[in-house]
Protein backbone atom coordinates (compact mmCIF):
# COMPACT_ATOMS: atom_id res chain seq x y z
CA UNK A 1 0.00 0.00 0.00
CA UNK A 2 1.59 3.36 -1.04
CA UNK A 3 1.96 5.84 1.55
CA UNK A 4 1.91 10.01 1.14
CA UNK A 5 3.15 12.69 3.10
CA UNK A 6 0.39 15.20 2.16
CA UNK A 7 0.05 16.70 6.00
CA UNK A 8 2.99 17.01 8.74
CA UNK A 9 0.82 14.57 10.77
CA UNK A 10 0.73 11.62 8.14
CA UNK A 11 3.73 9.73 9.85
CA UNK A 12 2.44 10.04 13.71
CA UNK A 13 4.84 10.92 16.47
CA UNK A 14 6.63 7.89 16.01
CA UNK A 15 7.24 7.85 12.74
CA UNK A 16 7.66 11.88 12.04
CA UNK A 17 10.41 10.90 15.34
CA UNK A 18 12.12 8.12 13.29
CA UNK A 19 12.14 10.53 10.10
CA UNK A 20 14.21 13.09 12.22
CA UNK A 21 16.81 10.34 13.38
CA UNK A 22 16.96 9.46 9.98
CA UNK A 23 17.96 12.94 8.84
CA UNK A 24 20.61 13.59 11.07
CA UNK A 25 21.85 10.08 10.80
CA UNK A 26 22.03 10.81 6.97
CA UNK A 27 23.46 13.98 7.74
CA UNK A 28 25.99 12.85 9.63
CA UNK A 29 27.06 9.93 7.28
CA UNK A 30 27.25 11.09 3.49
CA UNK A 31 25.60 9.24 0.90
CA UNK A 32 23.86 5.97 0.35
CA UNK A 33 22.52 4.32 -2.24
CA UNK A 34 18.37 3.58 -1.28
CA UNK A 35 16.98 4.64 -3.97
CA UNK A 36 18.57 2.61 -7.28
CA UNK A 37 16.34 3.55 -10.59
CA UNK A 38 13.76 5.18 -9.07
CA UNK A 39 12.23 7.94 -10.43
CA UNK A 40 10.72 11.03 -8.78
CA UNK A 41 8.72 13.37 -10.53
CA UNK A 42 8.74 17.05 -9.33
CA UNK A 43 5.07 19.05 -10.45
CA UNK A 44 5.22 22.15 -9.35
CA UNK A 45 3.00 25.00 -9.92
CA UNK A 46 4.72 27.57 -7.98
CA UNK A 47 8.76 28.61 -8.37
CA UNK A 48 11.00 27.83 -6.02
CA UNK A 49 14.46 28.12 -4.41
CA UNK A 50 15.00 25.49 -1.73
CA UNK A 51 12.43 22.86 -2.20
CA UNK A 52 13.63 21.97 -5.92
CA UNK A 53 17.61 21.93 -5.03
CA UNK A 54 16.73 19.97 -2.31
CA UNK A 55 14.69 17.54 -3.55
CA UNK A 56 16.37 16.95 -6.61
CA UNK A 57 19.99 16.63 -4.97
CA UNK A 58 18.12 14.54 -2.63
CA UNK A 59 17.15 11.89 -5.20
CA UNK A 60 20.28 11.79 -7.13
CA UNK A 61 22.34 11.50 -3.96
CA UNK A 62 19.86 8.50 -3.10
CA UNK A 63 20.96 6.97 -6.07
CA UNK A 64 17.83 7.60 -8.07
CA UNK A 65 16.30 10.20 -11.20
CA UNK A 66 14.08 13.12 -10.38
CA UNK A 67 12.55 14.85 -13.66
CA UNK A 68 11.23 18.84 -13.14
CA UNK A 69 8.19 19.30 -14.70
CA UNK A 70 7.29 23.27 -15.00
CA UNK A 71 2.97 24.48 -14.64
CA UNK A 72 3.92 25.81 -18.44
CA UNK A 73 4.69 22.01 -19.09
CA UNK A 74 1.46 20.25 -17.72
CA UNK A 75 -0.92 23.19 -16.84
CA UNK A 76 -1.74 20.60 -13.79
CA UNK A 77 -5.94 21.15 -13.90
CA UNK A 78 -6.07 23.46 -16.83
CA UNK A 79 -4.29 22.30 -19.47
CA UNK A 80 -5.00 18.61 -18.44
CA UNK A 81 -7.45 17.46 -15.40
CA UNK A 82 -5.60 16.57 -11.96
CA UNK A 83 -6.86 13.42 -12.15
CA UNK A 84 -4.78 12.36 -16.15
CA UNK A 85 -2.09 13.92 -14.86
CA UNK A 86 -1.78 11.55 -11.69
CA UNK A 87 -2.45 8.75 -13.63
CA UNK A 88 -0.10 9.22 -16.19
CA UNK A 89 2.47 10.04 -13.66
CA UNK A 90 1.73 7.13 -11.87
CA UNK A 91 2.52 4.93 -14.95
CA UNK A 92 6.04 6.43 -15.42
CA UNK A 93 7.26 7.31 -12.01
CA UNK A 94 7.98 6.33 -8.39
CA UNK A 95 7.15 8.96 -6.44
CA UNK A 96 5.41 12.25 -7.19
CA UNK A 97 6.53 15.83 -4.99
CA UNK A 98 4.13 18.32 -5.81
CA UNK A 99 3.93 22.26 -5.18
CA UNK A 100 0.47 23.06 -5.07
CA UNK A 101 -1.11 26.77 -4.71
CA UNK A 102 -4.34 25.06 -3.65
CA UNK A 103 -4.14 22.04 -1.09
CA UNK A 104 -7.23 20.40 -2.72
CA UNK A 105 -5.31 19.80 -6.01
CA UNK A 106 -2.53 18.17 -3.77
CA UNK A 107 -5.64 15.79 -2.35
CA UNK A 108 -7.08 15.10 -5.69
CA UNK A 109 -3.67 14.15 -6.90
CA UNK A 110 -2.95 11.69 -4.28
CA UNK A 111 -6.29 9.96 -4.62
CA UNK A 112 -5.72 9.26 -8.53
CA UNK A 113 -2.16 8.41 -8.55
CA UNK A 114 -1.05 4.69 -7.40
CA UNK A 115 2.39 6.01 -6.68
CA UNK A 116 3.10 8.09 -3.32
CA UNK A 117 2.42 12.20 -3.21
CA UNK A 118 4.69 14.03 -0.92
CA UNK A 119 3.27 17.48 -0.25
CA UNK A 120 6.39 20.29 -1.17
CA UNK A 121 3.98 22.93 -0.46
CA UNK A 122 0.20 24.35 -0.39
CA UNK A 123 -2.05 26.64 0.87
CA UNK A 124 -2.82 24.62 3.94
CA UNK A 125 0.91 22.83 4.77
CA UNK A 126 4.78 22.77 4.51
CA UNK A 127 5.52 19.75 6.03
CA UNK A 128 8.52 18.44 4.72
CA UNK A 129 9.74 22.69 5.66
CA UNK A 130 8.68 21.99 9.11
CA UNK A 131 10.82 19.12 9.41
CA UNK A 132 13.63 20.30 8.72
CA UNK A 133 12.95 23.10 11.32
CA UNK A 134 12.75 20.48 14.11
CA UNK A 135 16.01 19.37 12.57
CA UNK A 136 17.67 22.12 13.05
CA UNK A 137 16.12 22.90 16.52
CA UNK A 138 17.02 19.71 17.47
CA UNK A 139 20.70 20.72 16.36
CA UNK A 140 21.15 23.72 18.17
CA UNK A 141 19.07 22.72 21.18
CA UNK A 142 19.83 19.28 21.75
CA UNK A 143 16.57 18.29 22.48
CA UNK A 144 13.03 19.37 21.07
CA UNK A 145 10.77 17.85 24.02
CA UNK A 146 10.00 21.27 26.73
CA UNK A 147 11.71 23.66 23.50
CA UNK A 148 9.65 26.79 23.11
CA UNK A 149 8.88 27.71 20.12
CA UNK A 150 7.40 31.33 19.05
CA UNK A 151 6.40 32.14 15.97
CA UNK A 152 5.43 36.08 15.20
CA UNK A 153 3.07 36.33 11.67
CA UNK A 154 0.78 34.84 9.84
CA UNK A 155 -1.30 32.25 10.71
CA UNK A 156 -0.15 30.45 7.15
CA UNK A 157 0.61 27.01 5.97
CA UNK A 158 4.44 26.83 7.72
CA UNK A 159 2.57 27.94 11.34
CA UNK A 160 0.05 25.28 10.60
CA UNK A 161 2.62 22.44 9.93
CA UNK A 162 4.75 23.98 12.52
CA UNK A 163 1.96 23.82 15.56
CA UNK A 164 0.69 20.43 14.34
CA UNK A 165 4.46 19.03 14.80
CA UNK A 166 4.70 20.63 17.99
CA UNK A 167 1.78 18.71 19.81
CA UNK A 168 3.02 16.08 18.04
CA UNK A 169 6.31 16.25 19.62
CA UNK A 170 6.18 17.84 22.85
CA UNK A 171 7.15 21.28 21.52
CA UNK A 172 5.62 24.44 23.22
CA UNK A 173 3.98 26.40 20.97
CA UNK A 174 2.81 30.30 20.84
CA UNK A 175 1.99 32.07 18.03
CA UNK A 176 1.01 35.81 17.49
CA UNK A 177 -0.78 37.12 14.93
CA UNK A 178 -2.53 40.00 13.99
CA UNK A 179 -6.70 39.94 14.01
CA UNK A 180 -7.97 37.88 11.28
CA UNK A 181 -4.55 36.64 10.42
CA UNK A 182 -4.21 33.56 12.92
CA UNK A 183 -4.20 29.78 13.01
CA UNK A 184 -8.17 28.78 12.18
CA UNK A 185 -9.79 26.97 14.43
CA UNK A 186 -9.34 23.71 13.42
CA UNK A 187 -5.95 22.98 13.23
CA UNK A 188 -5.80 25.03 16.47
CA UNK A 189 -7.51 21.90 18.07
CA UNK A 190 -5.63 19.29 16.24
CA UNK A 191 -2.50 20.82 17.70
CA UNK A 192 -3.84 21.06 21.00
CA UNK A 193 -5.02 17.52 21.18
CA UNK A 194 -2.16 16.38 19.95
CA UNK A 195 -0.42 18.48 22.79
CA UNK A 196 -2.45 17.53 25.19
CA UNK A 197 -0.85 13.52 24.71
CA UNK A 198 2.69 14.89 24.12
CA UNK A 199 2.62 17.01 27.51
CA UNK A 200 3.00 20.42 25.62
CA UNK A 201 0.91 23.44 24.91
CA UNK A 202 -0.01 25.92 21.95
CA UNK A 203 -1.09 28.94 22.84
CA UNK A 204 -2.32 32.33 20.80
CA UNK A 205 -2.06 36.03 21.45
CA UNK A 206 -2.27 39.30 19.69
CA UNK A 207 0.72 40.54 21.24
CA UNK A 208 3.98 39.55 19.90
CA UNK A 209 5.76 40.45 23.26
CA UNK A 210 3.74 37.80 25.14
CA UNK A 211 4.76 35.39 22.70
CA UNK A 212 8.27 35.89 22.13
CA UNK A 213 8.85 35.88 26.41
CA UNK A 214 11.62 33.62 27.32
CA UNK A 215 10.69 31.54 24.09
CA UNK A 216 14.23 29.17 22.74
CA UNK A 217 13.37 29.77 19.30
CA UNK A 218 11.48 32.70 17.33
CA UNK A 219 10.55 32.04 13.76
CA UNK A 220 8.71 34.48 11.89
CA UNK A 221 7.55 34.70 7.93
CA UNK A 222 6.71 36.95 4.97
CA UNK A 223 3.62 38.93 5.38
CA UNK A 224 2.82 38.46 2.00
CA UNK A 225 3.01 35.10 0.32
CA UNK A 226 2.63 33.86 -3.53
CA UNK A 227 -0.98 34.46 -4.80
CA UNK A 228 -1.35 37.05 -2.13
CA UNK A 229 0.42 39.85 -3.99
CA UNK A 230 -2.55 42.18 -4.09
CA UNK A 231 -2.97 42.31 -0.09
CA UNK A 232 0.54 43.26 0.58
CA UNK A 233 0.13 47.00 1.07
CA UNK A 234 -2.93 46.19 3.32
CA UNK A 235 -0.32 43.45 5.13
CA UNK A 236 2.61 45.62 5.61
CA UNK A 237 0.19 47.73 7.68
CA UNK A 238 -1.49 45.03 9.51
CA UNK A 239 1.86 43.38 10.05
CA UNK A 240 4.13 46.18 10.91
CA UNK A 241 3.78 46.05 14.81
CA UNK A 242 4.91 42.27 14.51
CA UNK A 243 8.48 42.82 13.01
CA UNK A 244 11.44 40.48 14.44
CA UNK A 245 13.90 43.31 15.27
CA UNK A 246 16.35 43.34 18.31
CA UNK A 247 14.32 44.69 20.42
CA UNK A 248 11.97 41.67 20.04
CA UNK A 249 14.54 39.38 20.51
CA UNK A 250 15.68 40.52 23.41
CA UNK A 251 12.01 39.26 24.77
CA UNK A 252 13.05 36.19 24.15
CA UNK A 253 15.93 33.50 25.84
CA UNK A 254 19.13 35.11 26.04
CA UNK A 255 20.39 31.84 24.07
CA UNK A 256 17.24 31.88 21.30
CA UNK A 257 17.53 31.39 17.68
CA UNK A 258 16.24 32.99 15.15
CA UNK A 259 14.71 30.91 12.00
CA UNK A 260 12.88 31.79 9.13
CA UNK A 261 12.09 30.05 6.33
CA UNK A 262 13.04 32.45 3.58
CA UNK A 263 12.50 34.00 1.42
CA UNK A 264 12.88 36.90 3.12
CA UNK A 265 11.74 40.45 2.83
CA UNK A 266 14.57 42.30 4.66
CA UNK A 267 13.49 45.49 7.00
CA UNK A 268 9.73 43.86 6.64
CA UNK A 269 9.09 40.59 8.79
CA UNK A 270 12.67 41.20 10.15
CA UNK A 271 15.29 43.41 9.96
CA UNK A 272 18.71 42.76 8.55
CA UNK A 273 20.70 42.76 11.72
CA UNK A 274 18.47 39.92 13.37
CA UNK A 275 18.12 38.02 9.60
CA UNK A 276 22.43 37.88 9.57
CA UNK A 277 22.83 38.04 13.11
CA UNK A 278 24.70 36.01 15.39
CA UNK A 279 21.38 34.15 16.67
CA UNK A 280 20.17 33.56 12.99
CA UNK A 281 19.90 29.85 11.87
CA UNK A 282 18.01 30.32 8.62
CA UNK A 283 20.95 28.85 6.80
CA UNK A 284 21.06 26.00 8.68
CA UNK A 285 17.32 25.47 8.33
CA UNK A 286 18.05 25.60 4.40
CA UNK A 287 20.78 23.42 4.04
CA UNK A 288 18.74 20.71 6.53
CA UNK A 289 15.98 20.77 3.76
CA UNK A 290 17.91 18.52 1.76
CA UNK A 291 18.47 16.15 4.64
CA UNK A 292 15.01 15.91 5.62
CA UNK A 293 14.16 15.57 1.84
CA UNK A 294 15.98 12.34 2.09
CA UNK A 295 14.39 10.85 5.20
CA UNK A 296 11.39 11.85 3.12
CA UNK A 297 12.07 10.09 -0.21
CA UNK A 298 13.24 7.11 2.33
CA UNK A 299 10.48 6.49 4.38
CA UNK A 300 7.62 6.80 1.65
CA UNK A 301 9.76 4.59 -0.75
CA UNK A 302 11.62 1.82 1.21
CA UNK A 303 9.38 -0.44 2.34
CA UNK A 304 9.06 -1.26 6.29
CA UNK A 305 10.88 -4.76 6.77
Amino acid sequence: MKKDLLSVVDPGPTGAGELLEQALVMKQGGLRCLLPWRSVALLFEKPSLRTRVSFDLAVTQLGGHCLYLSPQEVGLGQREPVPDVARVLSRYVDCIVARVFSHDTLVELAHHASVSVINALSDHEHPCQALADFLTIREHKGRLRGVRLAYVGDGNNVARSLALLSGMLGVDFSIASPDGYSLDDVTVREARSLAAAAGSSISLTRDPHEAVKGADVVYTDTWTSMGQEKEAAVRREVFAPFQVNAALMSRADADAVFMHCLPAHHGEEVTSDVLNGASSVVFDQAENRLHVQKAVLAQILIPAD
